[in-house]
């Protein structure tokens, strides 16, 4: 086995590149692939390093390359391949690109009139939250749990305060919501958030530009009373009141 220690060790690299390209869906961003396969070659490395009989069997081959001992073939395909792939990868950043020009991107577009979520259509503009209802202990109980959720699922991307600062915030074009900032849910219906959580960024319309946004299809990983208490936690936790159909009503009026 360790006299194969060289191809094995490229064998998975590739295969865990190829993976992460092929099978995620949706596509991450560049940035993240690059995190993922620093920390893949890292791990690879320090396996093939923590044995010295196992280190010398990876280094053998490229040994046998620069000294001259590989087929002649093989020195050329390698001598020559390296500063080709570097040229090639310069040209990939630096080159022209040709691109539609930049469209505008709406950040909070309209809602359609009904979608779709855990297996049934919902009417956006009926779409009321079912835990606001009750007694003030079980709202109370509803955003603990909503907490917990949020800590389980969201808070990698927006912030332990909520503020769109998480641990992997920056990796994302644009960055994650800042919930505390006053013109986002502040200014949105909670239908309106359950829609964006429940749908994520394939459920965007044309006018936001899908694929701009990294949240999940949620719905496929949380109930929707999970998402409702999500919800009710957002709110809470950002000190933000949800916006009303009447203050909607009001507004247009005052125009």
């Amino acid at each position: 086995m360790q006299r194969h220690t060289f191809t094995l060790a490229l064998a998975l690299w590739l295969a865990i590149l190829a993976g992460l390209k092929l099978l995620v869906q949706p596509p991450m961003p560049a940035s993240v692939l690059m995190i993922y396969m620093v920390l893949s070659t890292l791990g690879i490395g320090v396996y093939v390093a923590a044995n010295e009989a196992r280190w010398r069997d990876f280094l053998a081959p490229l040994q046998a390359v620069f000294d001259g001992r590989a087929p002649r073939l093989v020195q050329a395909l390698v001598l020559a391949g390296l500063p080709l792939l570097v040229g090639y990868g310069t040209w990939q950043r630096t080159a022209p690109s040709w691109d539609a020009p930049f469209e505008p991107r709406v950040v909070h577009p309209e809602p359609p009139s009904s979608f779709s979520a855990h297996g049934k259509r919902i009417d956006t503009v009926a779409l009321k939250n079912p835990l606001r209802t009750g007694d003030a202990a079980a709202l109370a109980r509803h955003i603990a749990e909503g907490k917990t959720i949020y800590y389980r699922n969201c808070f990698y991307c927006h912030g332990d305060a909520l503020a769109g600062d998480g641990h992997f915030a920056g990796a994302f074009t644009p960055l994650p919501a800042n919930f505390r900032d006053v013109g986002t849910i502040g200014m949105l219906q909670e239908s309106y958030v359950y829609w964006r959580i429940a749908t994520g960024g394939p459920g965007l319309p044309k006018g936001a530009t899908p694929w701009l946004s990294a949240m999940p299809v949620w719905q496929h990983m949380l109930s929707e009373e999970e998402i409702w208490k999500v919800v009710l936690y957002i709110y809470e936790g950002s000190g933000a009141t949800p916006r009303t159909w009447d203050e909607e009503v009001k507004h247009d009026h005052h125009k």
